[in-house]
């Protein structure tokens, strides 16, 4: 029907499309007729004339109705904002990606996850994680929807959920979600709801656990029995207050034992506070409570309350203690000992003795305001006195009636929780810093190419004994040792290039054996011991022995009267890695090698530094600092994990966990490396060289001219592909990958379109299998930065042999 809406006119034009069109198109079609007749005066021609209106009429709503108009690609443009917003309001990280593989939409806990906004798979510099992540968005897009459980990020462990999603489920919805960690109100309903609920009902002790909006969220059954009156009551959600009441008194019972029951003095615990720094709370119902109920003593005697309060208290597994209104230590039990760091039988005589100077005089406050007046409960942040760099909530409770006790403390041994948050801490901070290091190495490579490339080509014009001739040499000498710098860089920022072989660790520790006696000296025993069962791994071998050097070396240093060096291998099953519980380290099957010293050790507050490029203990100019940062990214460019343990003066470990290679080939044996065939480096051809730095891009036109090539050059990848479609025959292509406009990838993959079979010589200062997995071309040849005149050419040489091999 019709909606009316205030008039004939307005209720008209309300009517539905299909029942306004009908009548006028009936009076369309009869005025038409009039008409038709009134001209030429013939009945049937004024009919037929209004029947086939009436008929185009009904085909043309028939047509709509079975192909009715589609969305304009204007609106079917999806509104990322709109999308972005809800995703924020998320407990997840969510991303979204193209089927080109490109981030559309991320929200801002993805980048606090994963910093920098890397599009997915590749989130981080994992290759492990990222063949995983990689496998799940190839089963979405095939099924619809795939997932990865215990994914790691840093101390983070993650499920990831990926589907198909869109119009036209065009686009990847990624979904990251936190493993729930198990909580301090969890540990307190199996407290309560287990064997230690059922013996403190047996000692007459009832206790039951609230939320901040007083409703029960679980009780032992001394409680249930007494309040509800079966051991099996299912009271979860009720109002706690409902199962008690006061008398005139002021006395406290259980509302089901009416005027036959016994007073009951109560204690609350707090749970649960949302500190802020250097505050207080001091409501006392704004978070989960543990409520203990016993029967009032006989006689009303605080002091005898007071005793078996205590007694209760040292079966808590909560860190709590009891203090005066003088501030004095009347209590604590041994979890309060074991989280403030005392020694068995140890007792302070005030609270503030366990905590920093600085903090001493806002605890004493506290203590002082909470033990008159109403009670109340609150938090302050304190660091204590052996733990000065973590703080920690101090909360504090004031309680009557317990004789000299005026306020109840209570500490949460958080030191999991710290020492979770220091490792995401350095996690994120490595990383940021291995991206700096890898820029600044890549920029640094393109000046050392260019440095190196015009020494080549002043030797090539002098000969030993020109007066200027020592002094290219020198230039040359010192810019590669600044290019093993940027390699140790690279290293480190895991954007080096490698050669992974499968191979054995104690193969890799027997090569490099000899070389560690020389380095040691006399003063140091080598000692190696090989386990049993140990998997291969997939790993380059001479980085495998730089890493074994680079350790062996800073043991030495740290032996200078002389020691032992103990290098161990070992095989560490999945079983043992799940009983170690290592955050960082997933569960899987693990070669190990150990390198240990027995020397100075290294202190805590340098510990967690060891692995930062260009930090060093020792004097200057006797070290660089990048020695363990190149471990560090070495191993950890070979899917590896590494820690390191020590206690000042008695030595320091080092332990590397590499991966078992469970491949089809891991008990084929490494290939046998062909000697290099060298020859004439002169070739003829027509080289398209495409490079945006103008140092590097004149330098190698000059080396290629010089071996007879004829060279053609862009300023990018736009450029080179006008040149390219020039009248001009290339006979090789040699880009640069990073550059402005258009990169060298996404140019050579235009490029084979036209020329199929021209090859490509990708140089570049990132590391060579990185580049492979991002740039997915086949038949293209790498030249790492910086090179020489000479390695340009050779690998020119080669590039256009194996065109000439294929033909």
């Amino acid at each position: 029907m019709a909606t009316r809406l205030g008039s004939n006119g307005d209720a008209w034009l309300a009517q539905p499309p299909s029942r306004v069109a009908l009548p006028l198109l009936v009076g369309a079609a009869l005025l038409s007729a009039g008409l038709v007749f009134y001209a030429i005066q013939n009945w049937a021609l004024a009919a037929g004339f209004a029947a086939t209106i009436l008929t185009i009429a009904a085909l043309l709503s028939w047509y709509n109705r079975l192909y009715p108009p589609q969305m304009s690609d204007r609106e079917a443009i999806p509104d990322w904002t709109v999308a972005r917003a809800a995703a924020d309001a998320s407990s997840m990280a969510i991303a979204v990606t193209d089927r080109a593989g490109r981030l559309v939409c991320a929200s801002d806990l993805f980048g606090e996850w994963f910093p920098g906004y890397p599009t997915p798979p590749g989130i981080t510099g994992d290759a492990a994680l990222t063949e995983r992540l990689t496998t799940a968005a190839r089963a979405a897009w095939r099924d619809g929807e795939s997932r990865q459980d215990g994914v790691s990020q840093g101390a983070l462990r993650l499920d990831v959920e990926v589907c198909r999603t869109g119009r036209s489920e065009d686009y990847l919805l990624w979904r990251f979600t936190p493993v729930r960690q198990p909580s301090a109100l969890d540990d307190v309903n199996r407290f309560l709801t287990g064997e230690a609920g059922r013996q403190m009902g047996e000692a007459g002790i009832m206790a039951a656990m609230i939320g901040g909006e007083g409703r029960i969220r679980a009780a032992n059954g001394a409680f249930l029995l007494r309040a509800a009156g079966r051991i099996d009551a299912n009271i979860a959600g009720r109002d706690f207050a409902s199962h008690m009441r006061v008398d005139d008194k002021g006395r406290l019972f259980l509302a089901r034992e009416e005027q036959g029951g016994l007073p009951l003095r109560l204690l609350q615990v707090p749970l649960k506070r949302t500190m802020q720094p250097g505050g207080m709370q001091a409501s006392a119902q704004d978070g989960p409570m543990l409520l203990l109920l016993i029967d009032e003593p006989s006689g009303g005697g605080g002091t005898s309350a007071l005793s078996y309060i205590e007694t209760l208290l040292s079966l808590l597994p909560f860190g709590l203690a009891m203090a005066d209104r003088d501030g004095r230590v009347l209590f604590l039990n041994n979890a309060f000992a074991r989280v403030v760091g005392l020694k068995p039988g140890e007792k302070p005589s005030y609270p503030g003795d366990l905590v920093v100077r600085e903090d001493q005089a806002a605890v004493a406050d506290a203590v002082r305001r909470f033990a008159v007046g109403p009670q109340m409960s609150g938090d302050i942040a304190v660091r204590m006195r052996d733990q000065p760099d973590d703080p920690v909530a101090l909360s504090l409770a004031g309680v009557r009636g317990l004789g000299e006790a005026a306020v109840l403390l209570s500490l949460k041994d958080n030191s999991e929780e710290s020492k979770l948050k220091r490792q995401v801490a350095q996690a994120t901070k490595m990383q940021a810093i291995g991206q700096l290091a890898g820029g600044v190495a890549h920029d640094f490579n393109n000046i050392l190419t260019a440095i190196i490339g015009h020494c080549d080509l002043m030797l090539m014009r002098h000969t030993p004994g020109d007066s200027d001739y020592d002094d290219i040499q020198q230039i040359k000498s010192n810019s590669n040792r600044a290019a093993g710098l940027t390699r140790q860089l690279l290293a480190f920022s895991r954007q080096q290039t490698l050669r992974p072989q499968i191979l054995q660790i104690p193969d890799i520790v027997a090569d490099v054996s000899n070389l560690l006696k020389r380095l040691l000296g006399e003063n140091v025993r080598l000692e190696v011991t090989h386990g049993r069962n140990l998997g291969a791994v997939r790993a380059d071998p001479g980085q495998m022995e730089q890493v074994i050097v680079n350790l062996a070396v800073n043991a030495r240093d740290a032996m200078p009267e002389g020691g032992t060096l103990n290098i161990q291998t070992y095989a560490v099953p999945a079983g043992r890695v799940r009983e170690m519980q290592q955050q960082i380290l997933p569960t899987g099957d693990y070669t190990a090698l150990r390198v240990s010293d027995t020397g100075l050790g290294i202190p805590p507050d340098i510990l967690a530094k060891i692995f930062e490029p260009f930090f060093t203990t020792k004097e200057l100019g006797k070290g660089t600092g990048l020695g363990l940062s190149t471990v560090y990214g070495i191993v950890k460019q070979s899917g590896g994990y590494i820690f390191a343990e020590s206690e000042s003066g008695r030595g320091a470990s080092f332990v590397i966990y590499l991966p078992v290679y469970a491949g089809a080939d891991a008990q084929q044996p490494a290939p046998v490396k062909a000697p290099v065939r060298r020859s004439e480096t002169w070739g003829t051809g027509t080289v398209l060289l495409v490079e945006d730095e103008d140092m590097v891009r004149a330098v190698a036109e000059r080396a290629l001219v010089r071996q007879g090539y004829k060279v053609l050059t862009a300023n990018d990848g736009e450029q080179g592909l006008e040149v390219l479609a020039g009248d001009i025959a290339i006979d090789l292509l040699i880009s640069d990958v990073v550059m402005p406009n258009m990169d060298g990838p996404s140019m050579v993959a235009r490029a084979r379109q036209s020329h199929p079979d021209l090859p490509v010589l990708f140089m570049s200062g990132y590391a060579e299998e990185q580049l492979r997995n991002s740039i997915d071309l086949a038949n293209v040849a790498f030249l790492p930065k910086p090179f020489s005149v000479n390695q340009l050419a050779e690998a020119a040489r080669d590039a256009l042999a194996m065109r000439t091999a294929a033909e």
